[in-house]
């Protein structure tokens, strides 16, 4: 039988939830996040980072073995070398496991370097404290981390001096060089393994100026050990808490944590009808041991599914699990900003439907008209897909700086007649494609003085990124970044990271605030998001149904570049199939919701999965056909995005009328 060891993954695992770590590479236990190391290299950039610190430390022994005794043996035997450099060294304590991204001894010195694709804008380890003084809560698994790694080697090896450090993307830095990013294409070894094939010779000139920084951290762990790196002291020990968990890992016996809002995100959990397969849910284990749950208990309107309900962890530990335990001092009561429902209002409405079972939706039809009103023809409506890069592409980039590399735009006239208008999408290896973008996004609406619209605050901030590049760069090698800014700024609003406020003179309509403000509707289970609203006005709305029927999408009477003859309408079982759902997924056997998972920047969740097809291109190996493919995906989804604001306009449009 393999070890039981407690690594540092399984560690991170525990610091999520204690829990998980019976669950864990069980297969009775399914996990619902994707499990593929590849997919999660194209999504945060990890192993390119981890690539370009090696290089930054040239000159070191890469360990592939995955066998922990033969790793432990050649480690040990590199060790016996007065100086040397390994990447992937592995070091075992008792039955922990650790493999080092980076280690440099120097005699009886060793610096421990763990290397995060995350970005940094500080300059020492003070920068990772809060204003009192105290480890910041988001660089808390970060840390710990290096703290657990810095343990094992300590205790494996005393005879060493160990210094520990974190290397991070430096958001002060900037790239000296064009194409850095394209250095490094992921490839899959026999395995299906990431691995980073980097550009033969690469020298120091070519890879410019460093954009990663090393910080020691030494000082931060002894606190973490002694108990002094949190306002409260832990119940348990660093170390303590180390062997507790290595314990009950080594015994395969479960820890039960307390119940939360985190189990909302339990990715050990199944559909009921996997259950009558054999496997088993670990989000119903731990409700059915902790909260005494009975099966049909999950069918209940659950507290976890409340929308933007922030008291989840402060109820549950008050035995209160379902909608119907709650009561007006749980919600409590805000007043709106504007016309519409405030966020409690919004809550109770969910909350008294989920109970009594109404489907019917809460449409505010006199305070939308007002506001529909005041919207100028012909609409527009686009969408951004976007995304933020570890390894900048282009000369002068920071770490981490925003790319917006595909929009869709979609016209309504004031006879209502729709069509596709217009669409951008860069698919050129290592281009900077910013400026270019808002060139063709000016172009498609600067046409008329037509409102403008977007869903969520996206499209608004990444126009005060470009702004903010195009502000940072010569007129030599932008001429008309002038003119681009001023008209950024007649269709935004400044974002708090500017220096001067404004105010657009047509600044864009947030769909999304609409649909908090006005709509409220059932079959969207709590959710704004775009993929959950547009099913809900479908299921919704006859009039919808019986029009989009037809093959009406994609012909002269409303222009597609896309599609053809398409029919948007499919019922199953009484139910309009979400349209999301009748695309090809853009990675095969691979879910939207799935691929989200690995997007942590909320930003930029909503379009996981057209962030990661961005990123295959950019940085991995593929065919000519394969390419192809993923462009025809790209245009589709982006598409569909706009033609779904379409759509819910349109369904208001037709309630106002009736």
């Amino acid at each position: 039988m393999k070890p039981r060891y407690l690594t540092k993954s399984r560690f991170k695992l525990a610091l999520e939830c204690e829990t998980k770590l019976f669950y864990t590479n069980k297969k009775e236990y399914p996990d619902t996040k994707v499990d593929d190391p590849f997919m999660e290299a194209l999504a945060e950039g990890g192993f390119q980072v981890e690539e370009l610190a090696r290089l930054y430390h040239g000159g070191g022994i890469l360990i592939e073995e995955r066998d922990y005794e033969k790793s432990l043996a050649m480690t040990n035997e590199l060790l016996k070398k007065d100086k040397v450099i390994i990447y992937q060294a592995a070091f075992r304590f008792e039955n922990l496991f650790i493999r080092t991204d980076i280690l440099v001894k120097n005699g009886k010195k060793i610096d421990l370097i763990e290397v995060k694709a995350k970005s940094f804008d500080g300059s020492d380890s003070m920068d990772f404290l809060n204003k009192k003084g105290n480890l910041d809560s988001k660089w808390t698994p970060y840390i710990y981390d290096v703290a657990f790694q810095k343990y094992v080697l300590i205790n494996s090896h005393p005879e060493f001096d160990v210094r520990a450090y974190i290397m991070l993307a430096d958001k002060t830095a900037r790239t000296t060089v064009d194409g850095l990013n394209q250095n490094f294409l992921i490839i899959r070894d026999k395995v299906g393994f990431p691995q980073i094939k980097t550009r033969p010779a690469l020298t120091a000139q070519e890879l410019g100026g460093e954009i990663l920084i090393k910080v020691k951290v030494d000082d931060i762990i002894g606190r973490i050990y002694d108990g002094t790196d949190t306002a409260d002291p832990p119940e348990l020990m660093f170390i303590d808490r180390i062997r507790m968990l290595s314990d009950y890992y080594q015994r395969d016996e479960k820890i039960e944590t307390p119940l939360g809002g985190k189990c909302k995100k339990c990715e050990f959990t199944c559909d009921p009808e996997d259950l009558a397969t054999g496997v088993r849910s670990g989000f119903q284990e731990c409700w059915k041991s902790m909260a005494e749950f009975a099966d049909d208990d999950f069918n209940k309107p659950s507290i976890l599914d409340v929308w933007d309900f922030r008291k989840k962890d402060q109820v549950i530990g008050d035995g209160k699990y379902f909608m119907k335990d709650l009561d007006d001092s749980d919600i409590g009561h805000t007043a709106p900003k504007k016309s519409g429902m405030s966020r409690t209002e919004r809550q109770f409405i969910q909350i008294q439907k989920a109970i009594e079972g109404d489907n019917t939706m809460d449409l505010r039809i006199d305070e939308l008209r007002r506001e529909m009103e005041s919207w100028r023809y012909p609409l527009h409506m686009i969408d951004f897909e976007t995304t933020a890069v570890a390894i900048p592409f282009h000369r002068n980039m920071r770490p981490y700086d925003g790319i917006a590399f595909q929009f869709s735009h979609h016209i309504i006239d004031s006879q209502g007649n729709i069509k596709h208008a217009g669409q951008y999408l860069n698919v050129e290896r290592g281009r900077f494609p910013n400026f270019e973008f808002v060139r063709a996004l000016k172009k498609e609406l600067d046409q008329d003085e037509g409102t403008i619209f977007r869903y969520a605050a996206h499209e608004n901030t990444y126009l005060n990124i470009i702004y903010t590049q195009l502000r940072e760069v010569s007129a030599t090698e932008v001429p008309d970044k002038d003119e681009l800014c001023n008209w950024i700024r007649t269709i935004t609003n400044s974002t708090d990271r500017q220096a001067d406020e404004w105010e657009g003179s047509r600044t864009m309509v947030d769909l999304l605030e609409m649909v908090k403000r006005f709509y409220y509707d059932p079959y969207a289970g709590g959710s704004n998001s775009i993929k959950a609203i547009l099913p809900a006005v479908l299921n919704r709305s006859e009039y919808l149904q019986e029009k989009y029927s037809k093959p009406i999408y994609g012909t002269a009477s409303m222009p597609s570049y896309n599609f053809q003859n398409k029919a948007w309408i499919e019922i199953h079982d009484g139910i309009v199939t979400n349209p999301y759902k009748l695309l090809p997924p853009l990675f095969e056997g691979k879910t939207d919701e799935q691929l989200e998972e690995y997007i942590t920047d909320p930003m930029l969740a909503e379009g996981g999965a057209a962030m990661m097809a961005y990123a295959k291109m950019q940085f991995s190996e593929m065919s000519e056909e394969e390419r192809k493919s993923v462009v025809e995906g790209l245009l589709r989804y982006c598409e569909l995005d706009t033609f779904a604001m379409v759509l819910i306009w349109e369904f208001w449009n037709n309630e106002l009328a009736d």
